[in-house]
């Protein structure tokens, strides 16, 4: 009877479990049910605000609203609050219920808080900033338990936030405080007698639009050297014709002559590349290797966090046959994943999931094995490229940029390209990652949002990654029997001597497929005022064949991306210039761009452009805008105009 008895007990006790874990399972079901919230955020005018951030409260689970404001999130079943928050916007959670559809209004911020410095005592007042606050948050101020008594009024008399653990939480640095440019000297008038020859690289880098949209999302103009204008104009998509399908040559070179919107006495020529297109899964394979800076500088949901939040973007456009090894760096470099196909998407994904951020930068040990990696993997057909994450902020190993550009010029011999990806602010070093992507044979972009890497990532995969045609320069010769000085609009800083375009050695810049590649040349034509007097000794015959029909001649050279010898190319423009209603919408809508640029910039060639004028003159060119990018465009030229009065209408010359 006993043990019949405690036979019966235990199978009681090991049944109940079994209920128990039954029921546990079904909870767990049902709380991990995910599904689908979508909507819209717009500002209080009704406008959409691309870019902002939609998360899951308490969880990294969150995406980026694209470019008419409409974002869709896939939450789990657990998710109580969504935080909705944009730069220069007062962020806002809204609580979930059975509601599927969310469209939320976010107000503009007026936040005026006092900046400061903690220096393991009491704050010391630096200066007011004002727009909108992001928050770092650190250890408790002396570690002492009873800061967490501090009162609001204290917190905000002292600039900081006291949180209720008695962290401290303090505004970011002011936008541009701490951050490195390149110093810019605008080009000038040239005259085409004495000097006929242009001669430039390409530059499809985009990272100056975006980093000058941070700085106006954030109630800022951008410092001047900031505005490089022609990365400006080729951040944008424009509707070039493709190269015939019989060409040999990677790209169609386009050319027009219209009136110049900022100076009527002058002519406005542009000299336009569009890359051949090319359909993903006809891309060769690639060979890539993630090369992220997990410094302590990169703390931070816009340093590190984003940079995650982006390389899972691109992780999941890998194809089979694609390969993605992951080398970090702080105080040393060390391999992550080794070299994985993107079959293994889940093995990639966990890996960038890892990643921490904290202590020193050694930026060169991690360059150096990141190009190990990929020379040891390098495909012949393919595309070999590595893709560093960074804010530029080295301070291991080779600081100074003269060591950066040597390592990087020994490397980009090797076939290997580099794309150089920037994140955050306040420290950011946008003069190096500049020189990295130039002198490494890559391209560089700035991510200021997820919406800025899910476009260069994603949406211009091919032309991002995949190139095409390097070592691409232009010599332009103008004829000096119709022009008589010519400037060109931005690219200082890759200008190069004449002798420099037939000179295979001389490096220059890559074209990626489907890229367009877009410059601008102000002209002052014969018989108009010039820009200097009349010289008095130095008269010029008028030259040969004046009556010549051809503007100017456009000089190309390339290579393809594993060659060593250039081609040439050669195409003349010829007739005379169309009024600038009837130039075509690409010539309009750059125009409007370089003079968003001049205006930035209070550039002395601005001529008679104003902010009005140069939104009137995009919003006028605007039939072809697939992702919406030039109705940012004229938003942020009126919201450019509200930090800074409008110049006078004649700028000085």
């Amino acid at each position: 009877m006993k043990l019949l008895l405690c036979s019966l007990l235990a199978a009681g006790l090991l049944a109940a479990p079994g209920v128990c874990f039954a029921q546990k399972n079904a909870t767990i079901n049902k709380v991990h049910a995910s599904y689908t919230v979508q909507g819209q955020v717009t500002d209080e005018t009704g406008q959409p605000l691309p870019g902002t951030t939609v998360l899951v409260k308490g969880t990294s689970v969150g995406t980026s609203t694209d470019h008419e404001g409409r974002y869709q999130l896939r939450v789990p079943g657990s998710s109580k609050t969504l935080v909705f928050s944009a730069i220069g916007f007062v962020s806002k959670e809204i609580k979930l219920t059975t509601q599927r559809l969310l469209n939320v209004q976010l107000k503009a911020s007026a936040a005026q808080l006092s900046e400061v410095v903690v220096t393991g005592s009491a704050p010391v007042m630096h200066r007011e900033v004002t727009g909108s606050v992001a928050t770092v948050t650190g250890a408790p101020i002396n570690g002492q338990k009873q800061k967490r008594r501090a009162t609001a009024l204290q917190g905000r008399a002292a600039g900081v936030a006291i949180s209720p653990s008695g962290g401290y939480m303090m505004p970011r640095p002011e936008p541009g405080a701490g951050e490195t440019y390149a110093s810019l000297a605008e080009n000038g008038f040239h005259n085409a007698t004495k000097d006929p020859l242009s001669t430039f690289s390409i530059d499809v880098d985009a990272a100056s639009y975006s980093n000058v949209r941070r700085f106006l999302q954030q109630g800022q103009l951008p410092p001047p050297d900031a505005v490089r204008t022609e990365e400006l104009i080729n951040y944008f998509q424009y509707d070039y014709p493709a190269p015939a399908p019989t060409s040999s040559e990677p790209f169609r070179v386009l050319t027009e002559l219209a009136e110049c919107p900022w100076n009527p006495e002058h002519q406005l020529v542009q000299v336009a590349l569009q890359g051949r297109r090319v359909a993903t899964e006809k891309l060769p394979p690639a060979n890539m290797v993630f090369l992220v800076d997990v410094s302590g500088s990169m703390m931070g949901e816009d340093r590190l966090g984003l940079v995650q939040q982006s390389l899972r973007l691109l992780t999941k456009e890998l194809r089979p046959q694609d390969k993605v090894a992951l080398v970090v760096y702080a105080g040393a470099a060390g391999l992550v994943l080794p070299p994985t196909p993107g079959s293994r998407r889940a093995d990639i994904l966990a890996a960038i999931d890892q990643l921490q951020a904290g202590g020193s930068t050694a930026g060169g040990a991690g360059l150096r094995l990141a190009y190990q990696v990929a020379r040891q993997n390098f495909d012949k057909e393919g595309n070999n490229r590595v893709i560093l994450c960074t804010d530029g902020d080295f301070n291991v190993g080779e600081q100074s940029d003269a060591a950066m550009e040597h390592l990087i010029t020994q490397e980009r011999e090797t076939g290997v390209f580099l794309t150089v990806l920037g994140v955050g602010q306040g420290n950011y070093q946008d003069k190096k990652m500049e020189l990295l992507a130039d002198k490494g044979n890559g391209n560089y972009a700035y991510l200021d949002n997820l919406d800025e890497a899910r476009r260069v990532l994603v949406r211009q995969f091919g032309g991002t990654l995949f190139t095409i045609a390097k070592d691409v320069k232009l010599q332009v010769e103008f004829n000096p029997a119709r022009v008589r000085e010519y400037r060109l609009v931005g690219y200082e800083n890759r200008l190069l001597a004449a002798e420099d375009f037939n000179n295979d050695r001389k490096d220059a810049g890559e074209l990626g497929a489907g890229h367009t590649v877009t410059a601008l040349y102000e002209v002052v034509p014969v018989g108009a005022r010039s820009t200097v007097d009349p010289l008095k000794y130095q008269s010029v015959p008028a030259p040969k064949g004046s009556a010549s029909a051809e503007l100017l001649t456009v000089k190309l050279r390339y290579k393809e991306p594993q060659g060593s010898k250039s081609q040439l190319l050669e195409q003349a423009l010829t007739g005379a210039p169309r009024p600038l209603t009837e130039a075509s919408e690409n010539l309009r809508f750059a125009a409007a761009v370089a003079q968003f640029g001049m205006l930035l910039r209070q550039s002395d060639y601005r001529g008679s452009a104003t902010w009005e004028s140069t939104a009137r003159l995009a919003e006028g060119a605007r039939r072809f805008d697939p992702d919406g990018y030039r109705a940012e465009l004229v938003r942020l030229v009126k919201l450019a105009e509200g930090l800074r009065p409008a110049p006078a209408e004649v700028g000085a010359r």
